[in-house]
């Protein structure tokens, strides 16, 4: 049985990138992937037939930088009876460990906004949670959430409010730290991105964001997750992106896959597969 991700690091030349587990959640797989079918896939499913996904952070490092792609959960602890448990606060532990302090981050980038990868915006009764760094996201996802209320997107009072005055916008191909690049993934939302991370020794990581939520998509690209805003889409993006990193020098970061976040996509015999282990060959 999987479980959750425990802390993962790639280094690429002089820069790395690490996992911080913020926490995790345990999905029923009959609501969040309502059109799929685990008969083969039984082993990432425990007792109940539930699938775990690890849910945190992913820290870039360059010589001068430091920079977090998503935000987490946050110190939150929920039930959804029959749906789904969720867990979370142990981001600001995990990057102490890493000797760094909030106020050493420089930039946030949020692939998207949902409530699982905004949950460290802030601190309460302390404002921003990095209180020094830039906070990026596309201009089309700031757009499709801002003044709303929904369940699974930014809290108006804990993400969109206090990022009015200091969100910035970034697009397709902009870099935002030495070797740090966003790439346009739409479908799980409307300005979904994944980062890309480059170094001299020409092998990259790819951060998926929410392109995917567990390793079975790799092999079940067509398989749509409850909170795909766009479905076709995202499937349109998911198998396109696969395509393009079974080239054997990428590792692929999913931050929601459980037991290993890091891994490659093998080229396809008769299906695509999933090699979990950053030093895959």
């Amino acid at each position: 049985m999987s479980r959750p991700a425990s802390r993962a690091q790639v280094r690429i030349g002089d820069t790395t990138v690490t996992y911080l587990p913020d926490g995790h959640a345990w999905l029923n797989p009959a609501v969040f992937f309502p059109s799929s079918d685990w008969a083969t896939h039984a082993a990432h499913l425990d007792e109940r037939g539930w699938f775990p996904v690890s849910i945190g952070s992913f820290l870039v490092r360059t010589p001068d930088r430091a920079v977090l792609v998503d935000l987490g959960l946050g110190p939150v602890e929920f039930t959804l009876p029959d749906t789904a448990e969720f867990r979370g606060g142990g981001l600001i532990d995990a990057l102490a460990a890493e000797n760094l302090a909030p106020g050493d981050v420089d930039t946030v980038v949020y692939t998207h906004l949902h409530h699982d990868h905004v949950g460290w915006t802030t601190t309460a009764g302390a404002g921003l949670t990095f209180p020094n760094a830039r906070h990026l996201v596309s201009k089309a996802e700031w757009t499709h959430w801002w003044g709303t209320a929904e369940l699974v997107g930014p809290d108006p009072e804990g993400v969109q409010q206090p990022l009015a005055d200091v969100i910035g916008f970034v697009d397709n191909g902009d870099t935002i730290a030495p070797g740090v690049r966003v790439l346009a993934t739409p479908g799980h939302t409307p300005g979904h991105n994944s980062i890309e991370v480059t170094g001299d020794d020409q092998r990259r990581v790819v951060i998926l964001g929410d392109v995917m939520h567990c390793q079975v998509q790799v092999t079940e690209s067509h398989w749509s997750f409850a909170f795909d805003v766009d479905p076709a889409a995202g499937v349109d993006t998911r198998k396109r992106l696969l395509d393009e990193l079974a080239d054997g020098r990428t590792v692929l970061a999913g931050g929601h896959f459980a037991g290993e976040v890091f891994g490659r996509v093998l080229p396809p015999a008769l299906r695509r597969a999933w090699a979990s282990g950053p030093d895959i060959a």
